[in-house]
């Protein structure tokens, strides 16, 4: 965020992350944001200042022309790691042998309101970043979280339609009956022809 040369206080980045990234990276809480300026002063990547305002003062942090140089490397040259999902819906799913098809179903529709509300805010932000050319970027990131929130909610349609045959074909047991789980030797003897397909 500094990286656009202005100063900024620790509320500012906190707002502008919570426009523009929550979408696909997570917004930061104050405390995190704290803690990584203070580091990144203390390196020498940032410089900052305190604003007195009259009735209230705030820390004002700008960039260094180091720090500029770090992020501008970073950004050009550092490989972008393979993006790590964690879905706690589809972890329930997983776990689906633990509920019942009527209650995953209430929770995935639950999901599918978050994911709509995503979808509206990520298509307003994108909207109003066309407001100035400088935030081009921003723009087209904003407008890939509008899409991706759209295909979200395409998925978890499919999947409550899939409960349906997970329960049809989910073995049949009396009440207080163990499921027939496999055990472990035959998970490993579906992972090698699983391999042994791969290599055909």
């Amino acid at each position: 965020m500094l990286s656009y040369e202005h100063e900024l206080s620790g509320y500012d980045i906190r707002k502008w992350t919570e426009w523009s990234m929550r979408f696909f990276y997570g917004s930061p809480a104050y405390s995190q944001i704290y803690s990584e300026l203070k580091k990144l002063e203390n390196l020498g990547l940032l410089t900052s200042r305190v604003e007195n305002n009259g009735t209230r003062s705030r820390r004002l942090y700008k960039i260094t022309e180091t720090g500029l140089a770090a992020a501008t490397q970073w950004a050009r040259e550092t490989p972008a790691e393979p993006p790590s999902l964690r879905h706690p819906a589809i972890l329930r799913v997983t776990l689906g042998h633990l509920s019942d098809p009527r209650a995953l179903k209430e929770m995935l529709q639950e999901h599918i309101s978050y994911v709509d509300q995503m979808q509206r805010d990520a298509a307003k932000e994108a909207k109003w970043a066309a407001a100035d050319p400088s935030w081009a970027y921003a723009k087209i990131a904003l407008d890939w979280a509008s899409r991706y929130y759209t295909a979200e909610r395409e998925l978890a349609l499919e999947l409550i339609k899939d409960l349906d045959e997970a329960e049809a074909n989910f073995p049949k047991v009396g009440q207080g009956a163990k499921i027939p789980w496999p055990d472990p030797e035959y998970w490993y003897e579906i992972e090698k022809k699983a391999d042994a397909d791969d290599a055909g």
